[in-house]
Order: structure tokens, then sequence, then C-alpha cells
């Protein structure tokens, strides 16, 4: 059996760029290779800079998921200084950032994943004319009702932080927008139009109906909506075995407040849940363009290799946990929050599980949204005092929509002397480590359908969008 390689990139609808160089023999995918070929250096901007430029600086790493680095960085800056948000300052912020994180869960379905099953490559399907009315990129129905109504979700954020994105609402001792009772008219009213739009289009049912599916059983029974439309096509593609992952999953939780964090951190693997113990981070570097040994990003290093010099192939970095790959995302979330419908999903670990993990937290961060906003009173304290130190290190851990996102600092004579980050998606396309092991895109992929005469394989993209990269987070 002959073998031949097949590069496939840029690719379209993904924030920054992408590359992945394929080995195909037998018509299907035998190893994977994901190249981040876009070095930003970010964590070198950052040192030598004032502590509180972190707020400035690090949001603008991403136009999508902003308001996720600066909360990043805000907790970060805030362990260093001992700060502590308010209680409803901290349910304020973490409005913000849901607010966000589930705009961004609605765009990945309806302009990211979704249009390509829109293709003429699909037009012999029962499903194809549906997908193309709905999903056709710039003419879609679908797209055009997910568009308007996320610039309607979003007048939550122009209220609160002033703009969107890099707003700098969110600091370390709370957020710089007290509401008012108007203000939290005018937000009910937005959330409420929202899960109108929720309702009416992407479910066609109360969310309460989807949020209470316990079994993959219930979830194929589903029957209304754009979800509907979805399921039959996963169905008819076997998405439900395609895009594979070790079934390892990795939270740092979702959405701090005084009574926790909204969905729970800890680790899912071998079919057990576990905690999740930062300690355990490493960045393997042997196949990264980059200087330097496996560390800890207390420690760690962003030193780029300008000779690009072999094993490497990527300015992406291997992040491991305890030595193991670990996927993270709305999928991971929702498995580690202890959702039955998600624990049902975990081992499937396809892309099936992975769209409908984001859509089960589209229709639960909705709910937990109006919860939030019930209990933050306008009557209280939104900020705290904080004073930054000469010298000090803080960690900010946060769950981004595409997943687990981690700022580490430390401060030395009043200035920055070290920044690292972890983004989502230098965890799910990170490249092999020291061992060879690679990572959970490239496991995905093996085993995906190339048919004859495809440069850009429909099966590989599927996988790939499943896991939504934003690549220039990716080595920001």
């Amino acid at each position: 059996m002959s073998e031949t390689r097949l590069v496939v990139g840029p690719f379209n609808r993904v924030e920054g760029d992408l590359e992945i160089r394929l080995d195909v023999a037998g018509g299907e995918v035998t190893a994977a290779y994901a190249n981040s070929p876009l070095f930003r250096g970010f964590e070198r901007m950052m040192l030598g800079k004032g502590p509180m430029d972190a707020l400035t600086i690090t949001p603008r790493i991403c136009g999508i998921c902003s308001i996720s680095q600066s909360v990043a960085a805000a907790l970060a800056l805030a362990e260093a200084s001992g700060a502590e948000m308010p209680p409803s300052g901290a349910r304020t912020a973490a409005l913000l950032h849901a607010v966000e994180n589930l705009a961004d869960h609605v765009t990945h379905f309806n302009l990211f994943f979704m249009p390509d099953f829109a293709r003429e490559g699909y037009a012999s399907r029962a499903w194809h004319a549906r997908a193309a009315q709905r999903f056709t990129a710039m003419k879609g129905s679908a797209l055009h009702a997910a568009t308007e109504a996320r610039a309607r979700l979003f007048h939550i954020v122009g209220m609160l932080g002033g703009k969107w994105p890099h707003t700098l609402a969110v600091q370390p001792g709370g957020v710089t927008r007290a509401p008012s009772m108007r203000d939290k008219l005018r937000i009910g009213a937005s959330l409420k139009a929202f899960r109108v739009y929720l309702e009416g289009t992407l479910f066609g049912a109360p969310l309460e109906e989807f949020a209470e599916l316990g079994s993959v059983e219930a979830l194929e029974g589903w029957s209304t909506g754009d979800v509907a439309l979805f399921l039959e096509i996963a169905r008819d593609l076997r998405l439900v075995t395609s895009g594979r992952s070790a079934a390892r999953y990795l939270s740092f939780g979702a959405y701090p407040g005084p009574d926790g964090r909204v969905f729970a951190p800890g680790v899912w693997a071998g079919g057990a849940a576990g905690a999740f113990d930062p300690a355990a981070i490493r960045e393997d570097l042997s196949h990264a363009w980059m200087l330097g040994e496996a560390a800890h990003p207390t420690t760690g290093q962003t030193v780029p290799d300008a000779a690009m010099a072999e094993p490497g192939y990527s300015w992406c970095k291997a992040p491991r946990l305890g030595g193991e790959t670990f996927e993270t995302g709305a999928l991971a979330r929702q498995v580690i929050d202890g959702h039955p419908l998600a624990l049902a999903l975990a081992p499937e670990a396809s892309v099936r599980a992975r769209i409908v993990g984001r859509l089960l937290e589209i229709a639960r961060t909705q709910i937990e949204l109006e919860r939030l906003l019930a209990a933050i009173d306008p009557a209280e304290s939104f900020m705290a005092p904080f004073t930054l130190p000469k010298d000090g290190e803080g960690a900010g851990l946060v769950e981004a929509a595409r997943g687990s996102l981690g700022h580490w600092l430390r401060i030395e004579g009043g200035k920055i002397a070290h920044y690292q980050i972890i983004a989502p998606t230098t965890w799910n396309f990170s490249p092999r480590d020291a061992a060879g092991v690679p990572g959970p895109v490239e496991a995905a992929l093996v085993g995906a359908e190339v048919r004859d005469g495809e440069d850009t394989p429909l099966s590989v993209q599927h996988i790939v969008r499943s896991f939504d990269p934003c690549m220039v987070c990716t080595v920001h």
C-alpha cells in the first residue's frame, strides 16, 4: 500500500494561520502533523512592562476571546496582589465573560462549522438542500439570524464594558462599571431576546428541555431546530465515529464567583473524574521551534528558534498534564461538570460529541447568565481597592470558549519579569512531545477519510473545526 503526503492549509474560517501535514494510505489518514506557522511573541512583549499593562496588551492577542484573556490577566494580578473581587463585582465579571463565550459558541456553530455541509461535495445527500439554504456562506438564513442575535447580545458588553473587543472593564479588584437597576432591566431584556432566538431557531424548543437530556438515546430523539438538522447530518456522515480523541478531558473551571466556579474544574480520564493539579503542567518543546527545556509555565520561557530546526515543525509548544495529552473545550467542561449527557458522550470523543458539547453549553450558559444577573445587587460594591506588589507572582486560570486558558506572571522591581500563557488551542493543536505522542488533533485525524481528488478533505475539515482552532492565541 503506497503512502502519499498531503499538506492542507491555510484553512478558511479559522482565526489565524493553520497548516496540517497528512500522511495518507488506503484512502485514509495514517498520521497528522499540525503546524502553527505564525509566531507573534506576546509573551516576549510583556517583559519589562508595568504589571497593569497586562490588562491592555494581552486582550489584543485575539479579537474573539479578548475578555477571556482580560479575565485571566486580571486574576493573575489579583493573586499577585492579594486582591479579591466583591461578590457582585465577581458576578458581573463572570457575566461579561460568559456572554463572550456564549456568542463564540453560536458563531462557531453557524459560521464556522455548519457551512461545510453546504458544499457541493454533499449535493447527493438528502439533507443538502436544507443545509445549503440555512448555512451557505454569506447567504444562509441561519447565518443572518445568528449574526443579528449575536449583535444584540453584545449590547450587554457595550453597557458594562464600554466596548468589545479589548474592554478594560475587568480589573484585579472587580469591574469598573457598577450596573444600576435600570442596567439590570436592560441586560435582562437582551438575555430574553437571545433566549427567544435560541429557542425559536437553534433548538426549536425550550432550552431547559435540551439541558435536561440525559442520554445519547434522548439526544438522538431531538427533532427540532437547527440542532435536529445537525444530528441528521451527523448520523448520515457517521460523525459519531469521526475524529475520535483519547477521551482525556481538562477544565480549569469557568466563571469564578463568591459561590465557586459555575462549571467545575477537574480532569476526566479512563472513565473517571479527578482533581486538576496545575503543578503537573509541563510544556514540551521537542517538536516546537522553541529553545529550552520542558518546564512548568512559572519557569518556562518563550525563546523562538530562528533556525526552525528539525525535529520541530510548529511554533506551538506541547503542553502536557502529568505527561499526558488532554483535550479541552466545551465538551470537556460539561463532562467535568458532571452533566449526564456529556458523560454519556465522553467515551465517544468524536466530532458529534464536541459539537453537542457546545450546544449543551449554549443552553446551560444562557440559563446560568439569567441566574448570575438575578444575583447581582446594584446596591453592593463592585470594586475593592488593591495595591500591586513590587515583587510577586500569580496565575489566572479561566475557561475561554475553546477551553482552558492560563496566564502565569512574575513581578520583580515593579515590572513584569516573566509572563507565560497556555491557550486552549495550544493544548488541542500541540505537536508531538519527546515521547513521540501526537497532540489531540493530530491523534483525532488518524483514520479520517481522504477521497480521490480531495486536496482539502471534507472529513479533515469537520474534525479540525470540531475543535474550533484559534491559531492567533496558540502561539500568541
